[in-house]
Formats: C-alpha cells, sequence, structure tokens
C-alpha cells in the first residue's frame, strides 16, 4: 500500500493535461525554471537572418572576381549546375533539419542519427574557427571607416609618415608607375604599412597592432550586443543589418555604372570565353563559391531553422534565398567591375592589372578607385559601412549558431536567467583572445592560414557528402521526404531526394578528390612561401573538422554493447523525441485502440468510469 500511496502523490503533481512530470505552475518550486528555447516572432526574422548570414563578403569581393576570371558569362554555366545539384539540395536539408527537430547543429544529428553525431561536432569546428578570424575583416575595415571622415583620404597621397621614397602617385594620362622600378601605391603602402604593419614572414610575429585592437573590440562589442538575448535580439536587429548593405549597393551601383569607363569593366566582367569551361579549375570555383556563399556545413542554417514554427515552408524558402544569394552576387559584379572600369580607363590600365579578389579588392583596388573620384570620403565612407554591415551579420548568425549548438546540448545547465548571455559573453571574449594574434605585425600570415585550411573548400566538401549520406541512405530520402510533407503540407518534387541520394554526394567527392590532386602549399601574395611547419598548422585545422566524423563513428561503435549488427542497427535508429508524422500518429492510434478494446472486453468499467486491473498487474 505504501507503492500505491507514493504512486499517488507523484500523480497529483503531474500536469492533468498531459501526464508529463513537469511541476504545475500552482505548486511551488524551489528550482529556477528553465527558459524557453524561443522562436522567431515571424517569418520576415527567419528569412532577413538567413538572407544576413548568406549574403555576406563573398558576393562582393569573391563572385565578381571569379565570373571575370573564368570565363565571364560562360562561369554562370557551372555556377548554375552546382546551385542546383549542390547547393540548394544542401541548403534544404539543413534548414529542414533544424525546424524538423528544433534542435541546434550537433543534437539534430543526435537525433537524426547517432552514429553520424560526428557531423554537428565538424560543423561547429569549422563555425568556432570562422569566428575567430573572419571578424578580423571587420577589424579592418571598421579601421579604414574611421580614416575616410577627413577630406584628403590617407591612402591617396604620399605625404604620410609611414610613405617610403618608392611612393609614386598615380596621374591621369601617364602611366607613372613606370618612373621607377620599384615604385608601389599610396593605397597599398596605407594597406601594408599602415594597416597591417606587415612583417617579412610567418616566423616573424611582431608587436601588436594596438589600432586594429581597438576596432576589433568594437567590432565584438556590436556583435554581442547583436546576440545576447536569443532570437529576441537576433530577429529585430536584422531588420537593419541585412537590408542597409542593400542600400549601399545600389547607390554604389549607380554611383559606378555613371562613371567613364564603366562600360569596360562590366564588358570584361560578362564577355563569355567558353573556351575556359574545358579547364577543371573553373568548375572547382564554381563548386567552391556554392559552398562558401551559401553557409552551408556549417550548422547556421540548421540553427537558424530550428527556431521556426513546426508549420514553415521551408521548402519554398529555401528557394527564395538561394535566388536571392545568387541574383545579389550578380548586381554586385556590376557594382565592382564598373568603378574597376573606370580606374582602368583612368589609369590607362588593362583591366587585369586593377582587378583584385578578396581583401585586395577591398582594401587596395576599390580604395584606390575611390580616391579618384569627386568627393571621395563620401564614397569611401558607404563601401566601408556596407562592408562592415556584410560582415556583421554573417558574423553573429555564425555566433549564434555555435551557441545554440552548446544550450541544446546541456539546456538545464544554459537556460537559466542570464547564463546564456554569460555564455555568449565567454565565446566572445576567447574569440577576441585568440584573434589578436592576427593583429601582430606577422598576423597577416595566420590570417590566411585560417582562411585557406579552416573553413576551406575541402572541408565543407568532405562535411556535405557525409550530410547527404547520412540523411538519403542512413536515415532515408522517403522517410525525410515524409518529414517536410508533414511540415509543410504538401511533398516537394522528386529532383532534390534524387540529388541527395547520387548527384550531390558523386560531385562532392569528385570536387574533393580534384582539390586533393591540385593542391598546392600556401602562398601569400604569390610571393612568399610558407614554410613546412605553416602548412602543418594549416593541415591541422583543416583536419581538426573532417576528423570528427571517422573518430566519432569509430568511438560509438567501440563503446556501444551488443554485437556488430546490433550495434549498428541502434546507431543508426533515430530518436523516440522526434515529431511524429500524421501518418504514425494514426498509425499509433490504430494500435492504442486495439489494445483499448482488449482492455474494455476483460471487464467493464466501474459507475465512476475507471476499469478495474487485476491484482497481477498492478504494482500496488
Amino acid at each position: 500500500m505504501k507503492g500505491c500511496k507514493d504512486d499517488m502523490q507523484n500523480l497529483s503533481k503531474r500536469d492533468p493535461f498531459n501526464g508529463h512530470s513537469r511541476p504545475l505552475d500552482i505548486v511551488p518550486s524551489t528550482e529556477e525554471k528553465m527558459v524557453d528555447r524561443g522562436q522567431w516572432g515571424n517569418k520576415v526574422e527567419f528569412v532577413l537572418s538567413v538572407a544576413g548570414e548568406i549574403i555576406g563578403l563573398g558576393n562582393v569581393w569573391r563572385f565578381p572576381y571569379l565570373c571575370y576570371k573564368n570565363g565571364g558569362g560562360a562561369f554562370f554555366i557551372p555556377y548554375l549546375i552546382f546551385l542546383f545539384a549542390c547547393g540548394i539540395p544542401v541548403f534544404l536539408l539543413e534548414t529542414s533539419l533544424g525546424q524538423f527537430t528544433s534542435e541546434g547543429g550537433i543534437t539534430s544529428w543526435r537525433k537524426i542519427c547517432p552514429l553520424f553525431e560526428g557531423l554537428g561536432y565538424a560543423t561547429q569546428v569549422i563555425v568556432a574557427l570562422l569566428n575567430v578570424y573572419y571578424i578580423i575583416v571587420l577589424a579592418w575595415a571598421i579601421f579604414f571607416l574611421s580614416n575616410s571622415f577627413t577630406w584628403d583620404l590617407p591612402w591617396a597621397s604620399c605625404n604620410n609618415t609611414w610613405n617610403t621614397d618608392s611612393c609614386v602617385v598615380f596621374q591621369r594620362g601617364n602611366s607613372s608607375m613606370d618612373l621607377h622600378v620599384n615604385a608601389t601605391s599610396p593605397v597599398i603602402e596605407f594597406w601594408e604599412r599602415r594597416v597591417l604593419r606587415i612583417s617579412s614572414g610567418i616566423h616573424e610575429i611582431g608587436s601588436m597592432n594596438w589600432d586594429l585592437v581597438i576596432c576589433l573590440a568594437i567590432a565584438w562589442v556590436m556583435c554581442y550586443f547583436c546576440i545576447w538575448k536569443g532570437v529576441k535580439s537576433t530577429g529585430k536587429v536584422v531588420y537593419f543589418t541585412a537590408t542597409f548593405p542593400y542600400a549601399m549597393l545600389v547607390i554604389l551601383l549607380i554611383r559606378g555604372v555613371t562613371l567613364p569607363g564603366a562600360s569596360r569593366g562590366i564588358y570584361f566582367y560578362l564577355y563569355p570565353d567558353l573556351q575556359r569551361l574545358s579547364d577543371p579549375q573553373v568548375w572547382m570555383d564554381a563548386g567552391t563559391q556554392i559552398f562558401f556563399s551559401f553557409a552551408i556545413c556549417l550548422g547556421c542554417l540548421t540553427a537558424l531553422g530550428s527556431y521556426n514554427k513546426y508549420n514553415n515552408n521551408c521548402y519554398k524558402d529555401c528557394f527564395c534565398l538561394c535566388f536571392l544569394n545568387s541574383g545579389t552576387s550578380f548586381i554586385a559584379g556590376f557594382a565592382i567591375f564598373s568603378i574597376l572600369g573606370f580606374m582602368s580607363y583612368e589609369q590607362n590600365l588593362d583591366i587585369s592589372e586593377v582587378a583584385e579578389s578578396g581583401p585586395g579588392l577591398a582594401f587596395i583596388a576599390y580604395p584606390r578607385a575611390v580616391s579618384m573620384m569627386p568627393f571621395s570620403p563620401l564614397w569611401a565612407c558607404c563601401f566601408f559601412i556596407m562592408i562592415v554591415f556584410l560582415g556583421l551579420d554573417s558574423q553573429f548568425v555564425c555566433v549564434e549558431s555555435l551557441v545554440t549548438s552548446m544550450v541544446d546540448m546541456y539546456p538545464s545547465v544554459f537556460r537559466r536567467k542570464n547564463r546564456r548571455e554569460l555564455f555568449i559573453l565567454a565565446v566572445a571574449v576567447m574569440s577576441f583572445l585568440i584573434g589578436l594574434i592576427m593583429l601582430t605585425e606577422g598576423g597577416m600570415y595566420v590570417f590566411q592560414l585560417f582562411d585557406y585550411y579552416a573553413a576551406s573548400g575541402m572541408c565543407l566538401l568532405f562535411v556535405a557528402f557525409f550530410e547527404t549520406v547520412c540523411i538519403a541512405w542512413v536515415y532515408g530520402a522517403d522517410r525525410f521526404y515524409d518529414n517536410i510533407e508533414d511540415m509543410i503540407g504538401y511533398r516537394p518534387g522528386p529532383i532534390i531526394k534524387y540529388c541527395w541520394l547520387f548527384l550531390t554526394p558523386a560531385i562532392c567527392v569528385g570536387t574533393f578528390a580534384f582539390a586533393l590532386i591540385k593542391y598546392s602549399p600556401l602562398k601569400y601574395n604569390n610571393e612568399y612561401l610558407y614554410p613546412w611547419w605553416g602548412n602543418a598548422i594549416g593541415w591541422i585545422l583543416a583536419l581538426s573538422s573532417m576528423l570528427c566524423i571517422p573518430v566519432w563513428m569509430a568511438v560509438k561503435l567501440y563503446f556501444t554493447p551488443g554485437t556488430l549488427r546490433q550495434r549498428l542497427i541502434l546507431l543508426t535508429t533515430p530518436s523516440i523525441e522526434l515529431p511524429k508524422t500524421k501518418q504514425e500518429q494514426e498509425r499509433l492510434q490504430v494500435i492504442f485502440a486495439a489494445e483499448g478494446d482488449i482492455l474494455h472486453q476483460k471487464s467493464p468499467p466501474t459507475k465512476d468510469g475507471y476499469f478495474p486491473v487485476d491484482e497481477k498487474e498492478s504494482n500496488c
């Protein structure tokens, strides 16, 4: 009877509506309640957050240059093939996975297939490394922006303390750079001698650049306050950070196409050279650009999707966001190459001599072009404000992804009052401190190591292959299609399913193999060759994420009890906590109804409506 009494006391504390053992609100609890996980306030917040993440610096400084370098308009052929064969399928996979499981980048894979939980750890290692070095670009942009609030831009003349005797200001109409064998432009000297204060190599780290340290601190403060309250603050901030760069881009586009020589740059940007399609490197560039610009294999899309309502139409969102991203890249090409065409016209140089990619475009080519325009400080401010906001929302969404994954792994620890904010602060401070090495005189060499290895195309391709294999072949493509159908109300077309099954993994393997075959040790500026130990550090950064997947599989198989077959069955069985589709719920109702009928047949109910239980079936 004591057991019956204890059971009755426990039952009295249960929620009468669902039977779960959570304290009722009317029952006082000494334990601090967990904070709700939260959801987006509306669809617009989700769309703008994803748009802010995927539309970043790569759209402005990488895609236009790749178009010009790889055959102009002909580059769109491999780009579109990779977009529909890899970009959109993996984008939908990650977004719908987060929405279906309502979990972050690690626990979502744990629930889908415990054997592939290492995928989650791999993505978070990549994003943790990305958080350290990506924000350095914002520090550079803030430094340039702070030096733009003056009528005479400091990179437009050679009359500064950091300039050398080799500095030559180009004058329109003659090639002044030929007057001097070792002549350098003032913008290059400003970049290398004032901003970076670059040393002779990675072996010479040198002293700290305290101006950039302040700029990096400002960038981290902005990033922290954008996400410190979770989706409540992120969802509101993106209304500005995701849309403002578009306003700046439109202003720069209008200014660019009205400059003399703009048509020359646009012609080189789009002129199709179909012969370039025979070069495998063109296809490699198209594939890696898709993976970089769509932010796939970073866990970010899974984290953002996890805050959606269960019935959100993630399928339609996926297509809209992917086309928005690619369209932005295409339009940005006009804004960038019209400016480069103007610079080519002013200097009477071929476009190939002024076209740059990456930091070279943002901090050398574009500032040089701006210095030639009337009201140059105004256009410099517009450009660097755009760079700051393009990078800011990509940065804070990556940090949010990492935080979401950790909070979902340990909800009882972090979903308490103010603990999430403190954890974000700890992540920001740690990332800031690690990033300080990139603000030294040898910091640029460290930055290039991270950029070349830590979040490289090989890492992303490796992760993408295992993601598609897990969903399509282990969990089941048809089963995942059932889950998507249950969420959005209709079944997506079969093309994406076949991409998951065959096309995407095959392309990932082929491109990954090609990247290994074509691998060459890292160089800075195509001049400085890194020492062997520098490249060894880079490979450690790359393998730190890729090895998470096979190592996790080996560890789980080793420590799970049972035969090998039993272990594989157990480790590939999805969690029972996953939402049930309508078909699964109907099947369960049929089973329970049948069991209920058997119980009713044993004995009729009492006058109070209870069914008597035999003494053998009772625990009392």
